[in-house]
């Protein structure tokens, strides 16, 4: 009889370990929603050398679909501030004149991740990693105002992170994009064509960037009764 007890114990001690292995298994999520905060750059005919010389700053919204642990489609929303003063400059324009400009634009765009690790946390055999490097590129549209105009245009955004998985379902991230824009308006109209150059994708000099620290939540289980990852 007591024999009959241990045996059914340790099967109900068995029962109960899978049982909390598979819940763990089944925590894996398909979407991350996440914000963050940081500074914004600007190279172009106001400013030709020092990203950083005049900082501005950003925020962003973002929908993260984790294709796996190594793949992710991201939907991104930013709204920042951009300034130059071509005084700062070496270079001279034709008239000898100086120009400056302040600008807030606002960006939707949709990028793809490639993580250089498996990214997660769980099962040992499943060699994830909670931090990981990554690249990432896509297509943006970016609407801005200088002097009281509105432009607009396709942007290119190329780029650089790093992702920590703070918990099962938290992440920190930090990333970094250089992002070009197929406007050279970006500084305003006055500094489309200061070399009185004529029109040509080779003259449009106007690139800015975004430094960004992120932070984000994941949801919606992959697999909720079964351990099996689509």
């Amino acid at each position: 009889m007591k024999r009959n007890q241990t045996i059914l114990q340790a099967l109900l001690l068995a029962i109960m370990l899978i049982a909390a292995s598979a819940a763990y298994a089944q925590e894996d999520y398909r979407f991350d929603i996440g914000a963050g905060v940081g500074m914004t750059g600007y190279l172009g005919d106001a400013n030709s050398a020092n990203l950083y010389r005049h900082p501005g700053f950003d925020g962003e919204v973002f929908l993260r679909y984790i294709i796996n642990p190594r793949l992710g489609l991201k939907t991104n929303f930013y709204a920042g501030t951009l300034s130059g003063n071509s005084a700062d400059m070496a270079n001279v324009f034709p008239d000898g004149k100086s120009y400056e400009f302040s600008t807030t634009f606002y960006e939707l765009g949709e990028l793809f991740e490639f993580n250089f690790f498996e990214f997660g946390m769980g099962e040992t055999y499943r060699k994830l990693k909670r931090i990981t490097p990554y690249i990432t590129a896509g297509l943006s549209v970016t609407m801005w105002t200088v002097q009281k105009k509105v432009y607009a245009g396709f942007t290119i955004p190329l780029g650089l992170g790093v992702k920590f998985k703070a918990s099962r379902r938290v992440n920190l991230g930090l990333e970094f994009l250089m992002k070009k824009v197929f406007s050279d308006r970006l500084d305003g109209v006055q500094l489309e064509d200061p070399y009185t150059i004529k029109s040509a994708f080779a003259k449009n000099t106007d690139w800015y960037s975004t430094l960004t620290l992120t932070i984000s939540y994941e949801f919606s289980k992959r697999c909720a009764v079964c351990n099996y990852k689509d």
